[in-house]
């Protein structure tokens, strides 16, 4: 490894490439979005090319799909390989009974269903990122255009400061609230309501799918913790 990597980037890049060693000869991969999930495509694109590795990957964002193609990847859509057998994504958060939020990257609405979609869901985060309970960072809420004041009323009325995020568009066209809360008590309750007011696409609360595996990485060094243990 680059020894200009400072200690996050490092860290970063161990557990994305931790995550990769799992891929199997002839999976469908889901491709997560963000600085760490980056990582895990590099070296994935390295593998396919030392291994002649033959998999099928399901991009969660144009900037994946981007970057995946210039490195050689073959990419599909989830419409065709609607199967995945291992996504690999980072999170914003991660608490200690697996409750995610994600969404920093704007990419959480297709980072859900490609989750949901997978056999086997892992995380890949620096250490940072570990909580005790989330909620300590806003959720991204995407929402349509005509919804706005709709949206916002309904977020203040449970509670949540919402902050339009300014000069940017998800890859449906849609915008996002970043919502700061209090506390988050109950995530899988939360996540339900804020599903539920008209106008919402999907929020970055993952509380229904919550990953397998969680990779953290230290430095040179990986923890990993799975679900149920």
């Amino acid at each position: 490894m680059s020894p200009n990597l400072d200690y996050i980037e490092l860290s970063k890049k161990t557990a994305a490439e931790k995550a990769v060693e799992m891929i199997k000869d002839g999976s469908v991969v889901g491709l997560g979005t963000g600085s760490t999930a980056k990582y895990a495509i590099e070296r994935l694109s390295l593998r396919i090319r030392e291994e002649n590795l033959e998999l099928i990957c399901i991009p969660t964002s144009s900037r994946t799909r981007l970057l995946a193609s210039n490195l050689g990847i073959k990419l599909a859509s989830l419409e065709d390989y609607p199967d995945v057998d291992i996504a690999i994504d980072g999170a914003d958060e991660v608490d200690r009974d697996f409750n995610l939020i994600k969404g920093g990257g704007g990419a959480h609405t297709l980072e859900k269903l490609v989750a949901a979609s997978a056999k086997k869901f892992v995380v890949i985060i620096d250490e940072r990122k570990l909580s005790s309970k989330i909620g300590n960072l806003p959720v991204p809420v995407e929402f349509l255009k005509p919804s706005k004041k709709l949206v916002e009323r309904e977020l203040l009325k449970l509670g949540g400061k919402p902050k339009l995020r300014e000069n940017f568009m998800t890859d449906f066209g849609n915008f996002i609230f970043d919502t700061t809360f209090d506390s988050i008590k109950n995530p899988k309750e939360m996540e339900e309501i804020l599903k539920q007011i008209p106008g919402v696409v999907e929020s970055g609360i993952f509380s229904k799918r919550k990953p397998e595996m969680v990779i953290v990485g230290k430095g040179e060094k990986v923890e990993i913790y799975k679900k149920g243990e």
